[in-house]
């Protein structure tokens, strides 16, 4: 790819033509595009929505289980927990950087989150009622999150395919760790199963919604597809997710809340009911059981974090002078 400014403006019709040509014929063929390489505005302002999404999902996932880590059953699971909610940090900044690298600053992205603008994952507008929603968040939830993301390992856009192959290397633990959780629970009293099944009737129908819209009715897809920032649909990645989870269920002794999943040997796939779509948009547009408490609890974070922000800045305004000082 050609290095030409993210955002340049190009002389005229015919060279910006023969420059989107070859941005797509680069993709088509595979190819990764850098920060410094021409790109079309809509495919910056993509990634842009996405990479963002993505980061802020990673933060407000924080919340349903940082609210858990004192509460945890033992010093051991204490410790386990307090350590994937800080991956989840480190996912967050390795994907605010990603978006960064297209012109567009971390203090504008949150403000788009905490003003609304900007959207995360529905999944995590859902409460954490018992330890077992602990579990079957790192079982489902992060096992849905590493069949969708190990798909953007390949995505054209290579600060955030690089960012998304150390994410899933992490998010494979924190799967094991939710599916340690859930076997415990399984093998344990009747109440703690009865506790693991309760989890998992509320979980499953969520996390199935998390991929997204089906085909037909997913706006952006298409064209995602076509630059290679996605490379599996939304249907693809929640069949995948369906087929690799059933028998996990089975192998737990859980019952999966549909009585329509059924083994279908023609396909090769799991059929499931009908998702009701009407629960996922009515989350999406900010009517979920924990949306307003999730981005409230965002906007204190950021406001009573100021001071930190305004001392560290003073603090390199300091050193510099002093260096300043030293060099005259």
């Amino acid at each position: 790819m050609s290095e030409k400014p993210v955002a340049g403006t190009v002389p005229d019709e015919k060279e910006a033509a023969a420059l989107e040509a070859a941005f797509d014929a680069h993709v088509a063929a595979n190819g990764k595009v850098e920060p410094r390489d021409w790109m079309p505005e809509a495919y910056r302002k993509t990634l842009i929505r996405q990479i963002s999404q993505h980061a802020h999902s990673e933060v407000i996932g924080m919340q349903p289980e940082g609210n858990w880590i004192t509460r945890a059953p033992s010093l051991r699971r204490k410790a386990v927990l307090l350590a994937k909610v800080q991956d989840e940090a480190g996912h967050g900044l390795y994907l605010y950087a990603a978006a960064e690298t297209l012109g567009v600053s971390r203090d504008e992205m949150e403000d788009a989150l905490i003003e609304g603008r900007a959207k995360y994952s529905s999944i995590f507008n859902y409460p954490t009622l018992t330890w077992a929603d602990i579990g079957a968040i790192g079982w489902l939830v992060d096992s849905a999150a590493i069949v969708n993301q190990l798909a953007l390992c390949r995505c054209s856009y290579g600060p955030y395919a690089r960012a998304m192959i150390r994410i899933c290397k992490e998010e494979s633990f924190h799967q094991r760790q939710g599916f340690e959780i859930m076997m415990a629970l399984c093998n344990g009293s009747g109440e703690q199963k009865r506790m693991a099944q309760d989890a998992m009737d509320r979980w499953w129908w969520p996390v199935v919604m998390m991929f997204g819209p089906p085909d037909a009715n997913s706006p952006n897809s298409a064209q995602s597809m076509k630059w290679r920032i996605k490379h599996k649909s939304n249907d693809e990645l929640r069949q995948a997710f369906i087929d690799q989870t059933v028998p996990q269920a089975e192998k737990l002794g859980l019952a999966i809340p549909d009585p329509d999943l059924k083994w279908n040997e023609a396909r090769g796939h799991y059929d499931i009911g009908e998702i009701d779509w009407e629960e996922f948009f009515n989350v999406v547009r900010g009517n979920g059981q924990c949306n307003e408490q999730r981005i409230e609890r965002r906007r204190a974070a950021r406001d009573e974090g100021l001071w930190v922000c305004d001392a560290a800045l003073a603090y390199g305004e300091k050193q510099r002078a002093r260096k300043r000082r030293e060099a005259a």
